[in-house]
């Protein structure tokens, strides 16, 4: 596939982007850092980055830029807490962009990349195709695009940089941790939460529908209408699942429906959120829904649609002893006898309301 075709393929959505990337000399700020150190922040800058943190996106910094004069200048502007792991040294800017994206694990197709200079903007769209690019010149006209405005704003988006800089706290401690993975996640004192969705989860569980894209197991989004009318179903169950630790809430992370039936139940959807990946709770909310289905006394069915990103969730369904009955292209269908539950992690505890 040539760069044009994978161009091509991403297809501008409303709130596709999660992360708005800054260059700093004449983007963020007039002048050039290290030939006047009072350069001055432009005001109408700082405004699209504070509205757009109230409405869940995120911010980072790639810049070629001595790093200490340029979080230096960024903390006395009272800065430097919007942007998460901020990139400031003399790599290209594409190799930036693409660290930020694996830092905050999301895709390149949810970041926009702004810059001043024609060649930086260049670099990364030949590096880093799926990456929007803007001209600082056009701020104003593409951050106020449908891209960069989500459907809904939730209490969980008006906190989400909050929610980041916790895991980014929780990630140094697990570097700086000597033991195995096991006895680290044992030290985090984790609560996984499941509940039946109430009304007030729906606009974050429309939005996780969207966001979420290696951890869904069908890429389907669904409209906060179509999910209340679902809720409301006496056929289906409609579960969320949220996680806690000692350092602080990760938000509603999990969601999952189910059709209810004999002689299957069929589970719809099952999605994660990304971000709570490598913390081993990633079964949890679909053990919990084999064990419904096998007090029933049915077996239980999972619809996978093949996306391209998300293949950890057909390895997550085969490890849980699921096999494959039915395929039709990309779309397949995989069942459970039940006979196997995984137990919860000892080092988690499950809250059921």
């Amino acid at each position: 596939m040539t760069q044009t075709d994978v161009v091509a393929s991403v297809k501008p959505k409303r709130g596709r982007i999660k992360c708005v990337v800054w260059d700093l000399d004449n983007t963020l700020w007039d002048g050039t850092l290290l030939e006047d150190a009072s350069v001055r922040v432009r005001p109408e800058v700082v405004e699209e980055i504070k509205r757009l943190d109230a409405l869940g996106v995120l911010h980072s910094v790639a810049s070629r830029n001595d790093h200490d004069a340029a979080m230096a200048r960024l903390k006395a502007e009272g800065l430097d807490e919007y942007f998460l792991y901020p990139q400031i040294n003399w790599n290209p800017k594409s190799q930036s962009v693409e660290r930020i994206a694996k830092e905050i694990n999301i895709g390149l197709d949810a970041i926009a990349f702004v810059d001043d200079q024609p060649f930086e903007l260049e670099e990364v769209a030949h590096a880093l195709p799926a990456v929007k690019t803007v001209d600082t010149a056009r701020i104003a006209e593409e951050l106020a695009s449908e891209e960069f405005q989500p459907r809904f704003v939730t209490d969980e988006s008006r906190v989400r940089r909050d929610l980041y800089r916790a895991a980014a706290v929780r990630d140094q401690a697990e570097l700086d941790y000597t033991g195995t993975n096991e006895a680290f996640l044992s030290t985090l004192d984790m609560v996984f939460t499941i509940s039946r969705a109430k009304q007030e989860d729906l606009q974050r569980a429309e939005e996780l529908t969207v966001r979420t894209n290696q951890l869904n197991s069908t890429g389907r989004t669904y409209s906060y209408d179509e999910l209340d009318a679902l809720r409301s179903s006496p056929d289906h169950l409609l579960l969320v699942a949220s996680l806690t630790d000692k350092y602080g809430g990760y938000g509603k992370i999990g969601l999952a429906l189910v059709e209810r039936g004999q002689p299957a139940w069929h589970l719809r959807m099952m999605l994660m959120s990304c971000r709570v990946m490598a913390r081993g709770v990633g079964t949890v909310l679909l053990n919990h829904v084999m064990r419904l289905a096998k007090e029933d006394g049915a077996r239980l069915r999972a619809d996978f649609v093949e996306t391209g990103r998300n293949r950890v969730m057909y390895v997550t369904y085969a490890f849980a002893g699921f096999s494959e009955i039915e395929r039709d292209d990309n779309r397949l269908v995989l069942e459970s006898a039940l006979e196997q539950i995984q137990p919860p992690p000892a080092y988690l505890e499950v809250n059921v309301e």
